[in-house]
């Protein structure tokens, strides 16, 4: 993953009465006007994240834009809920896993997704921890448990569901595994004292939840898919059409920062997202920047592959949450706008298309 502390996802983003109302606010809202800078740059308004820096922050910071500029509105409370500010014309564009894109967009959610946004690598992934004496050794073991999520139909449950179905169990079975919303700030302490069965820890809440010891991984993210992108950003299609050149800009800019970051020593990461939240001035606390280890997208520069976005297709028709057919991942996403996939650099070459030494 990017750095990021997953956000905290406290709304049931994409239960079966999400993708209606979605529908419902976009009939009934009304145009936002664009508006652009005195240099004729176009401004994307965003929601952010506190203490974190996203790769398109970085990339404003390393002057990798030239035709738009970021206007922060205030920190998102989860990943369903960016997409759907951005479905609804409140942010130009906006980040949630993929299984929840899908869900949106399958609901008629005109949005479309330019770019991954975090995923699993080598050193980052999400880890879904047990008590070392709970007992629980087997996926059949969590029959009646609680899992502590971060919201409800978002990346965390997706992957538990998808575990369980691999290791056997049947659909009743893998319905009586209960899934509770926790802030991340809660999670373990609700794992340590009982209240929950597995908790799904990322970032710094797993690191900490390591050192303190006593807590061990029944499964990750990374041993179901391998290295992998999970997320992605999206943009409304009204926007891509009107705005061309502005979601091109986006995309390149955020595609190098995140080859950026695939690139360069951690502490001249770390160093540089410091100096970026100080000099921000939004009064957020640097500390938890001890805990970054990478980028968490295995992918030059975060290229979305078709397989990303057709698994979590294939869940929901699985699942009985979406018609057979009534979705193509060839038709929810579009890689024209990366540099590292539309032959204007190499894929493997570095943020500004130089060759990078083996």
């Amino acid at each position: 993953m990017l750095f990021r502390l997953r956000r905290s996802r406290a709304m049931r983003a994409i239960a079966c009465t999400l993708v209606p109302l979605v529908v419902a606010v976009l009939s009934a809202c009304g145009t936002h006007g664009v508006s652009t800078t005195a240099d004729g740059k176009t401004i994307l308004r965003y929601q952010g994240a506190t203490g974190t820096v996203q790769p398109y922050e970085l990339a404003a910071d390393l002057g990798y834009f030239s035709k738009i500029q970021l206007q922060w509105l205030g920190d998102t409370t989860s990943g369903p809920a960016n997409i759907q500010a951005a479905a609804t014309k409140q942010v130009e564009f906006g980040s949630a896993f993929n299984g929840a894109v899908v869900k949106l967009i399958a609901g008629g959610a005109p949005v479309t997704s330019v770019l991954s946004s975090y995923g699993a690598d080598e050193k980052s992934y999400t880890g879904y921890f047990v008590r070392d004496d709970s007992g629980i050794k087997t996926a059949r073991d969590l029959i009646g448990k609680k899992v502590g999520v971060n919201t409800l139909g978002a990346h965390h449950e997706f992957i538990t569901r998808e575990w369980l179905h691999e290791q056997g169990l049947s659909e009743p079975e893998i319905a009586q595994v209960q899934f509770v919303v926790l802030p991340p700030t809660s999670t373990e302490e609700a794992l340590r004292t009982g209240q929950i069965d597995v908790a799904a820890l990322q970032g710094v809440y797993l690191e900490t939840a390591v050192a303190r010891g006593g807590v061990h991984t029944l499964y990750t993210d990374k041993n179901l898919f391998g290295q992998f992108d999970y997320g992605t950003y999206v943009f409304r299609k009204d926007f891509i059409a009107q705005h061309p050149d502005a979601v091109r800009d986006f995309v390149q800019g955020t595609a190098r920062a995140t080859r950026w970051l695939q690139l360069t020593p951690r502490d001249q990461v770390v160093a540089r997202f410091a100096d970026i939240i100080h000099k921000r001035g939004r009064n957020e606390n640097s500390g938890l920047l001890k805990y970054y280890k990478s980028s968490g997208i295995p992918v030059p520069g975060a290229v979305i592959a078709e397989r990303e976005l057709q698994i979590w297709i294939d869940w929901l028709v699985r699942n009985k949450q979406l018609p057979a057919g009534k979705v193509a991942a060839k038709d929810i996403y579009t890689n024209e706008f990366n540099p590292y996939a539309n032959g204007k650099y190499p894929p493997n070459s570095g943020p500004n298309g130089e060759e990078v030494a083996k």
